[in-house]
């Protein structure tokens, strides 16, 4: 019913505003459906695409997938990335620009047991972490080597290569698991242990942070006015999307649910992800603040002999988009 109310409201939006097709934009998101994206849901639900004439298809991510790739080879016009990932790829050879931060906040932590002793990250030294990969290990590894703390065991730390999941901390394998503010700590929670189990380390409080979930595009395609338009416009409606969802946390999980088509999802946990989301996007109006790509890019370069980025990035961001889109 919801999607189809939401069709029949496109429908007359495109008829007030425009009698030409709407421009055809694909998103790639990062991971699955859930409402860590729920700006876009929200913005193709409630009809603010539409209302820009955008024809926009919501593309989720997942394990196999690889935004960049997506990106790379045409299958999205835009996507949704870390920045940690984004940079590296860029020196890589992708020629990916960040076009607008819907996200000001960094929502990563490292989450250990209290009964493993750990209560500082000095004490990290002699156990094994769980990290995520596929770029997203970029941020443990900038923290763990300006910590002068190495990551191949012995006088170090041991990396585990965690899936997807948090197995390793429940299941003793690990004594502390890469987890998000919004996501995997709540596993945790709801797998049995408590807030008081646990010892948690964000890595904004470890002045670590690194800017997450941006919009990307391909360099080459900024140079088509016609393109930078439907980018513009497409920032705009995604930024009301997420204002929204910022101020309607309950609805805006609800519409995620709608677009799940796995039905993995559930109401709570969905509700409760977007509840700690907001907390993220709070402060932001879609454009980036270069204070935080600084900060960014000197902590993927710092912390000695093998940084994240080696050299300072050279056009990896815009502000040009949102300058037109917010204005």
């Amino acid at each position: 019913m919801m999607k189809t109310m939401k069709a029949a409201f496109g429908a007359m939006a495109l008829m007030s505003t425009s009698a030409m097709a709407a421009d055809d934009v694909t998103l790639q998101l990062k991971w699955v459906t859930q409402a860590q994206f729920a700006g876009y849901y929200v913005a193709l639900e409630n009809g603010f695409y539409a209302e820009e004439d955008l024809n926009v298809t919501i593309k989720p991510g997942g394990p196999d997938v690889a935004p960049v790739q997506v990106l790379m080879g045409g299958g999205a016009d835009v996507m949704v990335d870390w920045m940690p990932s984004a940079l590296a790829a860029r020196e890589q050879g992708a020629p990916v620009v960040n076009i607008a931060q819907p996200f000001k906040s960094s929502g990563m932590m490292l989450t250990c047991r209290k009964d493993t002793g750990i209560e500082s990250p000095a004490d990290f030294v002699g156990n094994t972490l769980g990290v995520w990969f596929y770029g997203n290990e970029y941020p443990f590894l900038s923290w763990m080597s300006s910590l002068g703390i190495s990551t191949e065991g012995g006088d170090g730390v041991t990396v585990l290569k965690q899936g997807f999941n948090v197995d390793p901390i429940l299941q003793g394998q690990a004594a502390c698991v890469s987890t998000m503010t919004y996501n995997e700590y709540w596993q945790i929670i709801d797998a049995g242990l408590t807030a008081d189990d646990l010892v948690t380390f964000k890595y904004e409080d470890q002045g670590v942070a690194t800017l997450e979930d941006g919009l990307y595009v391909l360099e080459e395609k900024l140079a088509d006015a016609e393109f930078t338009g439907q980018m513009e416009r497409f920032v705009r409606a995604s930024m009301k999307g997420w204002k929204w969802a910022e101020v309607n946390p309950t609805e805006a999980a609800m519409i995620v649910l709608e677009y799940d088509e796995t039905g993995a999802q559930t109401e709570k946990h969905q509700v409760r992800m977007m509840g700690e989301i907001a907390k993220l996007t709070a402060g932001s109006n879609g454009a980036l603040d270069v204070a935080d790509y600084e900060r960014t890019v000197a902590t993927l370069m710092g912390g000695g002999s093998d940084p994240v980025i080696t050299a300072e990035p050279v056009g990896a961001y815009t502000t040009a988009i949102t300058d037109a889109a917010l204005k």
